[in-house]
């Protein structure tokens, strides 16, 4: 008897994180889960870069609540590898898309503050870690860069790509 309320109860657990994960796909926008880098239309910023041809390093260090530099200036097609260093003492992330498109991914990390990000205009880093995304801007206008752990963007943890 106890081993089939385990296995019901391990059942359940896993049809209620199917359900989360299900309803958090659907709750952020499309350009956040589309892992194959298929159509420009997929991220706001531009697309992924190609690691074949060069590309211009900014490098960017993440603190408690900052981002160093925090504003950035590129030329519409410019492809830019970011070296992204987070020399806090907590986890910071970077995503990269408009300030709208951030702010609905905002809300859904607050109902799930562990989301891991598999996208190539983001990434989660722990305190002493490293990490790059190359980016190629296609689209002019200004971005922004910023963290979506839960209260990091609203006590200032924004950056900004001008695209000109």
């Amino acid at each position: 008897m106890t081993i089939a309320m385990n296995h019901q109860q391990e059942n359940k657990m896993k049809t209620i994180k199917l359900a989360l994960a299900l309803l958090a796909l659907s709750a952020v926008p499309a350009f956040a889960h589309d892992k194959r880098g298929h159509g420009h239309e997929s991220f706001s910023a531009g697309e992924p870069g190609d690691p074949k041809k060069p590309a211009r390093t900014i490098e960017i260090a993440m603190s408690e609540m900052d981002y160093a530099p925090s504003r950035i200036e590129v030329k519409r097609g410019e492809q830019i590898r970011f070296v992204l260093r987070n020399v806090g003492k907590e986890d910071h992330e970077f995503l990269l898309a408009t300030p709208k498109e951030n702010l609905a991914h905002a809300e859904v990390m607050k109902k799930h503050p562990h989301m891991e990000h598999d996208d190539p205009n983001g990434v989660r880093l722990a305190p002493s870690k490293t990490a790059e995304i190359l980016w190629k801007f296609t689209k002019a206008g200004t971005f922004e860069f910023s963290c979506l752990i839960p209260d990091h963007r609203d006590y200032g943890m924004v950056g900004h790509v001008t695209v000109k």
